[in-house]
Protein backbone atom coordinates (compact mmCIF):
# COMPACT_ATOMS: atom_id res chain seq x y z
CA UNK A 1 0.00 0.00 0.00
CA UNK A 2 1.32 3.49 -0.78
CA UNK A 3 2.31 5.57 2.20
CA UNK A 4 0.42 8.90 2.27
CA UNK A 5 2.51 12.05 2.41
CA UNK A 6 1.80 15.75 2.70
CA UNK A 7 3.49 17.39 -0.28
CA UNK A 8 2.21 20.98 -0.13
CA UNK A 9 0.44 23.23 2.36
CA UNK A 10 -1.04 26.69 2.49
CA UNK A 11 -3.16 28.89 4.69
CA UNK A 12 -4.60 32.32 5.07
CA UNK A 13 -3.55 34.44 8.03
CA UNK A 14 -5.72 33.69 11.07
CA UNK A 15 -7.83 36.48 12.52
CA UNK A 16 -10.72 38.75 11.75
CA UNK A 17 -11.44 39.30 8.08
CA UNK A 18 -11.36 42.88 6.83
CA UNK A 19 -14.19 42.48 4.34
CA UNK A 20 -17.34 41.24 6.11
CA UNK A 21 -19.34 41.18 2.87
CA UNK A 22 -17.10 38.59 1.22
CA UNK A 23 -17.51 34.90 1.85
CA UNK A 24 -14.71 32.82 3.27
CA UNK A 25 -14.01 30.98 0.02
CA UNK A 26 -13.22 34.13 -1.96
CA UNK A 27 -11.50 35.84 0.94
CA UNK A 28 -9.33 33.22 2.61
CA UNK A 29 -8.95 30.32 0.22
CA UNK A 30 -7.30 32.54 -2.35
CA UNK A 31 -4.41 32.99 0.07
CA UNK A 32 -4.47 29.38 1.27
CA UNK A 33 -3.95 28.07 -2.27
CA UNK A 34 -1.40 30.67 -3.29
CA UNK A 35 1.87 29.00 -4.23
CA UNK A 36 0.45 25.46 -4.25
CA UNK A 37 0.72 23.21 -7.29
CA UNK A 38 -2.39 23.37 -9.46
CA UNK A 39 -4.94 21.27 -7.55
CA UNK A 40 -6.86 20.55 -10.75
CA UNK A 41 -3.80 18.67 -12.03
CA UNK A 42 -2.99 16.77 -8.84
CA UNK A 43 -6.13 16.08 -6.83
CA UNK A 44 -9.09 13.87 -7.58
CA UNK A 45 -10.94 14.16 -4.25
CA UNK A 46 -11.66 16.85 -1.66
CA UNK A 47 -12.47 16.80 2.06
CA UNK A 48 -13.36 20.03 3.83
CA UNK A 49 -13.46 20.38 7.60
CA UNK A 50 -16.09 22.89 8.71
CA UNK A 51 -17.84 23.23 12.04
CA UNK A 52 -21.09 25.04 11.44
CA UNK A 53 -23.34 26.47 8.78
CA UNK A 54 -24.65 28.96 11.35
CA UNK A 55 -21.84 31.42 10.68
CA UNK A 56 -22.56 32.02 6.98
CA UNK A 57 -25.72 29.97 6.35
CA UNK A 58 -23.78 27.80 3.93
CA UNK A 59 -23.32 24.07 3.52
CA UNK A 60 -22.01 22.06 0.53
CA UNK A 61 -18.49 23.14 1.33
CA UNK A 62 -16.99 20.18 -0.51
CA UNK A 63 -18.65 21.09 -3.79
CA UNK A 64 -17.89 24.78 -3.32
CA UNK A 65 -14.22 24.18 -2.69
CA UNK A 66 -13.87 21.69 -5.54
CA UNK A 67 -15.48 24.19 -7.89
CA UNK A 68 -13.31 27.01 -6.60
CA UNK A 69 -10.17 24.87 -7.11
CA UNK A 70 -11.11 24.00 -10.68
CA UNK A 71 -12.12 20.41 -9.96
CA UNK A 72 -15.24 18.91 -11.53
CA UNK A 73 -16.98 15.58 -11.06
CA UNK A 74 -14.75 14.46 -8.20
CA UNK A 75 -15.73 13.16 -4.74
CA UNK A 76 -16.05 16.25 -2.54
CA UNK A 77 -17.32 16.12 1.02
CA UNK A 78 -17.74 18.37 4.02
CA UNK A 79 -16.51 16.72 7.23
CA UNK A 80 -18.01 17.69 10.59
CA UNK A 81 -16.54 16.98 14.01
CA UNK A 82 -16.74 20.41 15.61
CA UNK A 83 -13.15 21.60 16.18
CA UNK A 84 -11.76 18.24 15.03
CA UNK A 85 -13.24 18.66 11.55
CA UNK A 86 -9.95 19.64 9.91
CA UNK A 87 -8.08 16.69 11.38
CA UNK A 88 -10.86 14.34 10.27
CA UNK A 89 -10.53 15.73 6.74
CA UNK A 90 -6.79 15.00 6.85
CA UNK A 91 -7.41 11.50 8.20
CA UNK A 92 -9.88 10.71 5.41
CA UNK A 93 -7.43 12.01 2.80
CA UNK A 94 -4.58 9.92 4.19
CA UNK A 95 -6.69 6.78 4.31
CA UNK A 96 -7.84 7.29 0.71
CA UNK A 97 -4.24 7.55 -0.51
CA UNK A 98 -3.08 4.60 1.60
CA UNK A 99 -5.93 2.45 0.28
CA UNK A 100 -5.09 3.39 -3.30
CA UNK A 101 -8.51 4.94 -3.82
CA UNK A 102 -7.04 8.31 -4.84
CA UNK A 103 -3.54 9.45 -5.71
CA UNK A 104 -4.03 13.05 -4.67
CA UNK A 105 -6.53 14.47 -2.17
CA UNK A 106 -7.07 18.00 -0.89
CA UNK A 107 -7.59 18.11 2.88
CA UNK A 108 -8.97 21.53 3.74
CA UNK A 109 -10.47 23.43 6.64
CA UNK A 110 -12.45 26.66 6.61
CA UNK A 111 -14.33 28.80 9.11
CA UNK A 112 -15.53 32.39 9.24
CA UNK A 113 -16.50 32.61 12.89
CA UNK A 114 -16.71 36.39 13.03
CA UNK A 115 -19.67 36.42 10.65
CA UNK A 116 -22.02 35.76 13.57
CA UNK A 117 -20.24 37.86 16.17
CA UNK A 118 -19.39 36.60 19.65
CA UNK A 119 -22.98 35.57 20.31
CA UNK A 120 -23.18 33.62 17.09
CA UNK A 121 -19.91 31.82 17.79
CA UNK A 122 -21.02 30.96 21.32
CA UNK A 123 -24.31 29.56 20.04
CA UNK A 124 -22.70 27.58 17.23
CA UNK A 125 -20.14 26.02 19.55
CA UNK A 126 -22.81 25.03 22.06
CA UNK A 127 -24.26 22.69 19.43
CA UNK A 128 -21.35 20.37 20.26
CA UNK A 129 -22.70 19.88 23.80
CA UNK A 130 -25.25 17.31 24.91
CA UNK A 131 -28.67 18.82 24.17
CA UNK A 132 -30.57 17.32 27.08
CA UNK A 133 -27.91 17.60 29.78
CA UNK A 134 -25.87 20.67 28.84
CA UNK A 135 -27.28 22.93 26.13
CA UNK A 136 -30.53 23.60 27.95
CA UNK A 137 -28.59 24.63 31.04
CA UNK A 138 -26.96 27.45 29.09
CA UNK A 139 -23.40 26.24 29.47
CA UNK A 140 -20.69 27.63 27.18
CA UNK A 141 -17.36 26.27 26.02
CA UNK A 142 -15.39 28.35 28.57
CA UNK A 143 -17.63 27.18 31.40
CA UNK A 144 -17.15 23.56 30.36
CA UNK A 145 -13.38 23.85 30.27
CA UNK A 146 -13.47 25.81 33.53
CA UNK A 147 -14.87 22.67 35.17
CA UNK A 148 -11.90 20.71 33.84
CA UNK A 149 -9.50 23.43 35.04
CA UNK A 150 -11.03 23.61 38.51
CA UNK A 151 -10.76 19.86 38.92
CA UNK A 152 -7.22 19.77 37.55
CA UNK A 153 -6.06 22.48 39.97
CA UNK A 154 -7.72 20.56 42.80
CA UNK A 155 -6.14 17.20 41.97
CA UNK A 156 -2.61 18.34 41.11
CA UNK A 157 0.03 20.79 42.29
CA UNK A 158 -0.75 23.07 39.34
CA UNK A 159 -1.68 26.70 40.04
CA UNK A 160 -3.42 29.40 38.05
CA UNK A 161 0.03 30.90 37.49
CA UNK A 162 1.16 27.66 35.85
CA UNK A 163 -1.78 27.84 33.43
CA UNK A 164 -0.90 31.49 32.77
CA UNK A 165 2.67 30.46 31.92
CA UNK A 166 1.30 28.11 29.24
CA UNK A 167 -0.39 31.13 27.63
CA UNK A 168 2.81 33.18 27.92
CA UNK A 169 4.80 30.42 26.21
CA UNK A 170 2.33 30.10 23.36
CA UNK A 171 2.12 33.85 22.75
CA UNK A 172 5.91 33.91 22.65
CA UNK A 173 5.83 31.19 19.99
CA UNK A 174 3.05 32.92 18.03
CA UNK A 175 5.10 36.12 17.87
CA UNK A 176 7.41 34.20 15.50
CA UNK A 177 4.56 32.84 13.35
CA UNK A 178 3.57 35.13 10.45
CA UNK A 179 0.08 33.60 10.14
CA UNK A 180 -0.78 33.90 13.85
CA UNK A 181 -3.73 35.93 15.10
CA UNK A 182 -1.68 37.36 18.00
CA UNK A 183 1.76 38.73 17.20
CA UNK A 184 2.71 40.22 20.57
CA UNK A 185 4.29 38.50 23.55
CA UNK A 186 2.62 38.80 26.95
CA UNK A 187 3.73 38.30 30.54
CA UNK A 188 2.28 36.30 33.40
CA UNK A 189 0.67 39.32 35.07
CA UNK A 190 -1.17 40.15 31.85
CA UNK A 191 -2.83 36.73 31.94
CA UNK A 192 -3.56 36.71 35.67
CA UNK A 193 -4.99 40.24 35.63
CA UNK A 194 -7.10 39.77 32.50
CA UNK A 195 -10.91 39.72 32.94
CA UNK A 196 -12.40 36.47 34.24
CA UNK A 197 -14.31 34.45 31.65
CA UNK A 198 -15.23 31.36 33.66
CA UNK A 199 -13.07 31.04 36.79
CA UNK A 200 -10.35 29.94 37.01
CA UNK A 201 -10.09 30.71 33.27
CA UNK A 202 -9.42 34.30 32.29
CA UNK A 203 -9.44 36.07 28.97
CA UNK A 204 -5.87 35.11 28.14
CA UNK A 205 -6.49 31.47 29.05
CA UNK A 206 -8.92 31.20 26.13
CA UNK A 207 -8.42 30.89 22.38
CA UNK A 208 -9.88 33.76 20.35
CA UNK A 209 -12.69 33.83 17.81
CA UNK A 210 -11.22 34.07 14.32
CA UNK A 211 -11.47 33.31 10.63
CA UNK A 212 -9.19 31.27 8.44
CA UNK A 213 -8.66 28.64 5.77
CA UNK A 214 -5.98 26.00 5.35
CA UNK A 215 -5.18 23.25 2.87
CA UNK A 216 -2.82 20.28 2.59
CA UNK A 217 -2.19 18.17 -0.50
CA UNK A 218 -2.04 14.50 0.49
CA UNK A 219 -0.47 12.27 -2.14
CA UNK A 220 2.34 9.72 -2.53
CA UNK A 221 6.08 10.15 -2.19
CA UNK A 222 6.46 9.32 -5.87
CA UNK A 223 4.21 12.20 -6.88
CA UNK A 224 5.94 14.56 -4.45
CA UNK A 225 9.32 13.61 -5.89
CA UNK A 226 8.04 14.25 -9.41
CA UNK A 227 6.93 17.69 -8.28
CA UNK A 228 10.31 18.30 -6.69
CA UNK A 229 8.77 19.40 -3.40
CA UNK A 230 9.61 18.44 0.20
CA UNK A 231 7.19 16.05 1.84
CA UNK A 232 6.40 14.51 5.20
CA UNK A 233 4.93 11.08 5.81
CA UNK A 234 1.57 10.58 7.50
CA UNK A 235 3.02 7.62 9.40
CA UNK A 236 0.11 6.99 11.74
CA UNK A 237 -3.39 8.19 12.48
CA UNK A 238 -6.03 7.43 15.08
CA UNK A 239 -9.33 8.73 16.37
CA UNK A 240 -11.62 8.03 19.30
CA UNK A 241 -14.96 9.31 20.55
CA UNK A 242 -15.67 8.84 24.24
CA UNK A 243 -18.76 10.80 25.28
CA UNK A 244 -20.19 14.28 24.94
CA UNK A 245 -21.45 15.30 28.38
CA UNK A 246 -18.68 16.56 30.66
CA UNK A 247 -20.75 15.67 33.71
CA UNK A 248 -20.53 11.99 32.82
CA UNK A 249 -16.77 11.54 32.59
CA UNK A 250 -13.47 11.74 34.41
CA UNK A 251 -12.60 15.40 33.89
CA UNK A 252 -8.84 15.08 34.30
CA UNK A 253 -8.21 11.95 32.26
CA UNK A 254 -8.81 12.48 28.56
CA UNK A 255 -9.26 8.83 27.69
CA UNK A 256 -10.27 9.33 24.06
CA UNK A 257 -7.18 11.39 23.34
CA UNK A 258 -4.98 8.69 24.88
CA UNK A 259 -6.64 6.03 22.71
CA UNK A 260 -6.31 8.15 19.54
CA UNK A 261 -2.66 8.93 20.23
CA UNK A 262 -1.84 5.31 21.03
CA UNK A 263 -3.48 4.20 17.77
CA UNK A 264 -1.39 6.69 15.81
CA UNK A 265 1.81 5.66 17.60
CA UNK A 266 1.12 1.98 16.97
CA UNK A 267 0.45 2.48 13.27
CA UNK A 268 3.64 4.54 12.96
CA UNK A 269 5.71 2.07 14.98
CA UNK A 270 6.79 4.84 17.34
CA UNK A 271 6.51 5.84 21.00
CA UNK A 272 5.82 9.17 22.76
CA UNK A 273 9.57 9.45 23.46
CA UNK A 274 10.20 9.57 19.69
CA UNK A 275 8.17 12.75 19.20
CA UNK A 276 10.17 15.96 18.82
CA UNK A 277 7.36 18.45 18.35
CA UNK A 278 3.62 18.33 19.08
CA UNK A 279 0.69 20.54 18.24
CA UNK A 280 -2.04 19.91 20.82
CA UNK A 281 -5.54 21.31 21.08
CA UNK A 282 -5.01 24.14 23.58
CA UNK A 283 -8.35 25.91 23.08
CA UNK A 284 -7.88 26.70 26.78
CA UNK A 285 -4.60 26.61 28.70
CA UNK A 286 -5.67 23.63 30.80
CA UNK A 287 -6.10 21.64 27.58
CA UNK A 288 -2.37 21.68 26.87
CA UNK A 289 -1.71 20.26 30.33
CA UNK A 290 -4.31 17.51 29.99
CA UNK A 291 -3.32 16.52 26.45
CA UNK A 292 0.39 16.42 27.34
CA UNK A 293 -0.52 13.65 29.75
CA UNK A 294 -2.93 11.89 27.37
CA UNK A 295 -0.27 11.85 24.64
CA UNK A 296 2.20 10.14 26.95
CA UNK A 297 4.58 13.09 27.16
CA UNK A 298 4.07 13.81 30.87
CA UNK A 299 3.40 11.81 34.02
CA UNK A 300 -0.16 12.05 35.31
CA UNK A 301 -0.64 15.34 37.14
CA UNK A 302 2.41 17.05 35.64
CA UNK A 303 1.21 18.14 32.20
CA UNK A 304 1.04 21.74 33.42
CA UNK A 305 4.86 21.84 33.18
CA UNK A 306 4.62 21.98 29.38
CA UNK A 307 5.79 25.60 29.42
CA UNK A 308 9.09 24.71 31.06
CA UNK A 309 12.21 23.80 29.07
CA UNK A 310 12.65 20.00 28.97
CA UNK A 311 15.52 19.99 31.44
CA UNK A 312 13.36 21.74 34.06
CA UNK A 313 10.34 19.43 33.86
CA UNK A 314 9.49 16.63 36.26
CA UNK A 315 11.16 13.25 35.81
CA UNK A 316 9.12 11.20 33.36
CA UNK A 317 8.52 14.03 30.90
CA UNK A 318 9.79 13.58 27.36
CA UNK A 319 11.82 16.25 25.54
CA UNK A 320 8.95 17.23 23.25
CA UNK A 321 8.38 20.87 22.27
CA UNK A 322 4.72 21.86 22.62
CA UNK A 323 2.81 24.03 20.13
CA UNK A 324 5.67 26.01 18.51
CA UNK A 325 3.03 27.61 16.24
CA UNK A 326 1.52 29.37 19.23
CA UNK A 327 -1.27 26.83 19.35
CA UNK A 328 -4.96 27.56 19.23
CA UNK A 329 -4.38 29.92 22.13
CA UNK A 330 -2.28 32.41 20.18
CA UNK A 331 -1.97 31.30 16.55
CA UNK A 332 -5.76 31.29 16.57
CA UNK A 333 -8.58 28.79 16.32
CA UNK A 334 -10.79 29.09 13.21
CA UNK A 335 -12.63 25.93 14.17
CA UNK A 336 -12.78 23.89 10.94
CA UNK A 337 -9.28 24.91 9.86
CA UNK A 338 -7.49 24.14 13.13
CA UNK A 339 -6.57 20.52 12.39
CA UNK A 340 -5.03 21.48 9.04
CA UNK A 341 -3.18 24.39 10.63
CA UNK A 342 -1.64 21.92 13.07
CA UNK A 343 -0.50 19.81 10.12
CA UNK A 344 0.98 22.86 8.41
CA UNK A 345 3.07 23.66 11.47
CA UNK A 346 4.35 20.08 11.60
CA UNK A 347 5.10 20.14 7.88
CA UNK A 348 7.13 23.34 8.25
CA UNK A 349 8.98 22.02 11.30
CA UNK A 350 9.86 18.71 9.68
CA UNK A 351 10.92 20.22 6.34
CA UNK A 352 13.10 22.88 7.94
CA UNK A 353 11.15 25.98 6.90
CA UNK A 354 9.74 27.06 10.29
CA UNK A 355 12.18 29.94 10.59
CA UNK A 356 12.79 31.43 14.03
CA UNK A 357 10.35 29.03 15.71
CA UNK A 358 12.07 25.90 14.38
CA UNK A 359 12.68 23.04 16.79
CA UNK A 360 16.27 21.96 16.07
CA UNK A 361 16.56 18.50 14.55
CA UNK A 362 12.81 17.82 14.55
CA UNK A 363 12.01 14.59 12.69
CA UNK A 364 8.73 13.41 14.24
CA UNK A 365 5.55 15.30 15.12
CA UNK A 366 2.29 14.45 16.86
CA UNK A 367 -0.96 16.32 16.20
CA UNK A 368 -3.90 16.14 18.63
CA UNK A 369 -7.12 17.86 17.57
CA UNK A 370 -10.27 17.75 19.72
CA UNK A 371 -13.91 18.22 18.79
CA UNK A 372 -16.46 19.16 21.40
CA UNK A 373 -15.13 19.38 24.96
CA UNK A 374 -12.03 17.23 25.46
CA UNK A 375 -13.18 13.60 25.15
CA UNK A 376 -16.09 14.09 22.73
CA UNK A 377 -13.82 13.19 19.79
CA UNK A 378 -10.06 13.37 19.32
CA UNK A 379 -8.01 12.84 16.15
CA UNK A 380 -4.28 12.10 16.25
CA UNK A 381 -1.67 12.05 13.51
CA UNK A 382 2.00 11.11 13.64
CA UNK A 383 4.07 12.77 10.91
CA UNK A 384 7.68 11.90 10.10
CA UNK A 385 10.26 13.76 8.06
CA UNK A 386 10.44 12.55 4.47
CA UNK A 387 10.91 8.87 5.12
CA UNK A 388 8.87 5.74 4.70
CA UNK A 389 8.06 4.05 8.00
CA UNK A 390 8.76 0.30 8.06
CA UNK A 391 5.63 -1.80 8.50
Amino acid sequence: MPQPVIAAVGSSPVGRTDFPGRDLFSLALEEAFEGLPDPAELADAVYVGNQSEQYEHQIMHGTLLAEWAGLRNVPAERVEGCAAAGALALRHAAKDVRNGEHEGVLACGVEKMTAGGTGGATDALSAAFDRAIEQRSGVTAPSQYALLAQRYLHETDATEEDLAEIAVKNHRNAAKNPRAQFSDEIDTDTVLESPPVAPPLKLYDCAPVGDGAAVALVTTAAVADELGVPWVTVAGTGTAANNIAVAERNMTEIEGAAVAAESAYEEAGLEPEDVDVAEVHDAFTVSEALLSEAAGFAPTGYGYQSYLPPESREAGWTDVSLSPSGGLKARGHPIGATGILQAIEAYEQLTGVAGDRAVPGAETALLLNEGGVADAVTVAHVLTAGTEVAR
